[in-house]
């Protein structure tokens, strides 16, 4: 059993259901991504598996635990970190001061965890006394990135991490989240940016109409013609 599951998941919004029956699942040291057309429920399967949809069917499992009908703040505590698209940084706060935020749960000493992150993302400690406001949009995913690891979460959740970055950020923040795979930790990954997301990816989810359309490993999933025809660009 994968350490992260959704299984069979069906729900939405306001009565109308966006997904129909979709599987989405990542193991720890693994980057699993979740790639599809705009409407597919990308996004939405994320926020289910996060405990901020309610399902009409469908389980969330974490470790071998149900953790359906828990809140998203105790799925927090079980482990997981979610770092949102847009508005996911304090930007009139300092980039260590948002770290530090991301330790609110912690009665610990952060001190380890943070220089971990410095290690992770050098930048960000060359900047760690700037408002994260200042920084570039890349810089500021950084700090988004960061700050949920300061959690220590066992899975960490991306939604559209290198949306509206230069390619040169994106492959370097492709990079980062090569190097916190590396620490053992489960990333599950929604990326508009498919052919350079299934690069890096060990599974690949392709969803339409809230559906599985296609799962296999992201190398599998690039050489497929379909995949390639349809979502890929040829």
């Amino acid at each position: 059993m994968s350490y992260l599951i959704g299984e069979a998941l069906i729900g939405g919004y306001g009565g109308a259901d966006i997904l129909h029956g979709c599987t989405i699942s990542v193991e720890k040291g693994e980057i699993a991504v979740v790639v599809g057309p705009n409407g597919a429920g990308k996004s939405t399967a994320m926020k289910a598996l996060l405990g901020m949809l309610d399902l009409r069917e469908g389980t969330v499992t974490l470790d071998g635990e149900d953790i359906t009908d828990l809140s998203p703040q105790a799925r927090v505590g079980k482990g997981m970190a979610f770092v949102p698209q847009t508005d996911n940084v304090f930007v009139t706060m300092t980039v260590e001061e948002n770290l530090e935020m991301g330790a609110f749960l912690r009665t610990d000493d952060i001190s380890d965890t943070l220089a971990q992150i410095y290690d992770l993302f050098p930048i960000l400690k060359d900047k760690r006394f700037q408002n994260a406001g200042e920084l570039s949009g890349g810089q500021r995913q950084q700090v988004a990135v960061g700050r949920a690891m300061m959690t220590r979460p066992s899975v960490l959740m991306l939604d559209e991490p290198t949306a509206g970055v230069s390619p040169i950020v994106m492959d370097e923040l492709f990079d980062r989240i090569i190097e916190v795979r590396n620490t053992g930790m489960a990333i599950l990954m929604v990326e508009q940016n498919a052919r350079q997301a299934l690069a890096i990816a060990d599974k690949g989810f392709v969803l339409v109409s809230g559906e599985n359309r296609q799962t296999d490993t992201g190398e599998a999933l690039l050489a497929d013609p379909e995949v390639r025809k349809t979502f890929l660009g040829g």
